[in-house]
């Protein structure tokens, strides 16, 4: 463990650190900008790197998860990084089977059905033992990374996972795991309780590992209502950043910010920016002016051009990127897109967004 690309200590110094500026609130020279889902198969290096590798295997090896979060680095001049991995490692911790299938994506063969299946997972997860080699990847990537810019950890958040997990893959509507919160709501209280603490022993790792910034994926809120988000979402949210925070301080790690992103929770965002995050990341669906409005002056904004925009030709996703920095304004604020980007995107497009974002901030903030 004496090299020093495994050892948590002996970072190379940030030479870039505009993005934890902009979360941390401080004034910032230009707007800084990172896109979800920028290590991916949109990038031709992704696919070769990944192409005869199993997913899970690829997010099992530190060395291809260092190599998959550097690739978009190399070619766009981003804010950040975010480490390659998956929401879905979490249920494999607790002892659940995920595999990657072909054109439909991850899959658990052996889904939650019955309040009894609760039994079968792990009640106490040490997550060095079952998730280290995430924090391996990071610490590689922190080091690899010399200093470019900060390095983001995340993971997924109890609601999102616990619908995969019932689910056993994606779905339209959730049926099955809305059913759970209706049907044995104790038993989904049960589960979200045991996904929070395990959630935080993962994000405190990452942090000890070497990220820092976090962000929670709240993927499937817009499946809940207001009532079911309250009571089954927002509360283990509110937990894991108290969890986080009291945690990091008790280990004299550092307090690192933290990001909150619920997909289609624009009925949730007064309640998101005071459930302790320093960014509550927004999905296109919001108008940048109401976001600002309900959440207020005292915590940074990021998101939330349309993913689909940057099919639009290279002039057009200039417009689109001035229009919503004007609605945001330059500063509390980290340019990304309302979601993931996806597959079948030109890299040239996303280098178009990136440099838009640069250009037209470092403008408005000369006038």
């Amino acid at each position: 463990v004496s090299a020093p690309s495994c050892s948590p200590k002996g970072f190379p110094k940030l030479k870039n650190d505009t993005f934890l500026r902009a979360a941390r609130g401080e004034e910032t020279e230009y707007t800084p900008v990172w896109c979800m889902r920028q290590a991916g198969r949109y990038l031709p290096e992704f696919r070769e790197t990944r192409a005869a590798q199993d997913f899970f295997a690829t997010c099992r090896s530190p060395k291809a998860c260092c190599e998959l979060t550097l690739q978009p680095l190399r070619r766009f001049p981003l804010d950040a990084a975010i480490i390659f991995s998956d929401i879905l490692v979490v249920p494999q911790a607790l002892g659940m089977d995920v595999v990657m299938t072909p054109g439909k994506g991850p899959t658990f063969p052996e889904p939650l059905k019955e309040v009894e299946d609760l039994l079968k997972l792990r009640q106490k997860v040490d997550v060095t033992a079952e998730l280290g080699y995430v924090f391996e990847a990071i610490t590689l990537t922190r080091h690899s990374l010399e200093g470019k810019v900060p390095l983001i950890g995340f993971s997924g958040a109890p609601w999102t996972l616990m619908s995969y997990m019932i689910e056993g893959g994606g779905s339209a509507t959730l049926a099955k795991a809305k059913s759970w919160l209706y049907r044995h709501p104790d038993a989904s209280h049960r589960l979200l309780r045991l996904l929070t603490d395990v959630i935080i022993d993962y994000l405190v790792g990452q942090v000890a590992a070497g990220a820092q910034a976090l962000q929670l994926f709240e993927s499937h809120a817009g499946h809940l209502g207001p009532e079911q988000f309250q009571a089954f979402a927002l509360p283990y949210i509110r937990d894991i950043a108290r969890g986080v925070k009291s945690k990091l301080k008790s280990e004299a790690l550092p307090l690192v910010p933290m990001i909150v992103f619920a997909k289609d929770a624009h009925y949730a965002l007064g309640d998101l920016a005071r459930a302790g995050y320093e960014v509550v990341g927004l999905d296109w669906t919001v108008r940048p002016q109401d976001a600002r409005a309900q959440i207020g002056k005292d915590v940074t904004l990021q998101g939330n051009l349309d993913p689909c925009a940057l099919y639009a030709p290279k002039e057009k996703i200039g417009e689109l990127v001035k229009k919503m920095l004007e609605g945001f304004g330059t500063q509390r604020y980290i340019a990304n897109l309302g979601h993931g980007l996806y597959p079948d995107m030109s890299p040239e497009h996303v280098g178009a967004f990136v440099e838009a974002v640069h250009a037209h901030s470092r403008h408005m903030n000369k006038h």
